[in-house]
């Protein structure tokens, strides 16, 4: 099936089979490799990317429903030679430990921060569900609060 799409502001095209998850489109057919596979069940959140604004888990997103979309990933977070702020932050408070799971906590967080841009810790509870093998949640909580000071300072 011919799925057209945007990407990262790139117009793209891509013919793969309808029911392909999205993840393995962008990953396997388009060669991006920030998005990552982890569970294959939309229960971790390493596969999450942007489509039209809201956070989506990319592994269990058919290929057919971007058609049409604008689609955003770890590496279209931010223009070119610059950090989003949540990766600022992120870097800032050496949130990283394996860092497998971590791109798609930054698109997670992304996301919060565009509907709630300062948010409170029960906020982050709430909306922020990925998982983390190394257990980094207390580092990326203050991650969170950083990059929310950091944007509303933009």
């Amino acid at each position: 099936m011919k799925i057209e799409f945007t990407l990262n502001g790139t117009p793209q095209s891509v013919d793969v089979p309808e029911n392909m998850p999205l993840l393995w489109v962008v990953r396997d057919v388009l060669n991006l490799k920030g998005t990552k596979f982890g569970c294959g069940k939309a229960m971790c959140g390493a596969c999450t990317l942007h489509i039209d604004g809201d956070a989506v888990r990319s592994c269990s997103y058919s290929a057919q429903y971007a058609q049409g979309k604008n689609i955003t990933t770890i590496e279209g977070l931010a223009p070119e030679g610059s950090l989003h702020p949540v990766q600022q932050a992120w870097i800032d408070e050496v949130v990283p430990q394996c860092g497998y799971c971590q791109p798609g906590f930054m698109m997670a967080v992304a996301n919060l921060l565009d509907k709630i841009p300062n948010p409170s810790d029960e906020d982050i509870d709430d909306n922020i569900t990925n998982l983390c093998r190394c257990g980094t949640y207390y580092r990326m909580r203050k991650a969170i609060h950083r990059a929310a000071a950091l944007k509303n300072n933009l």
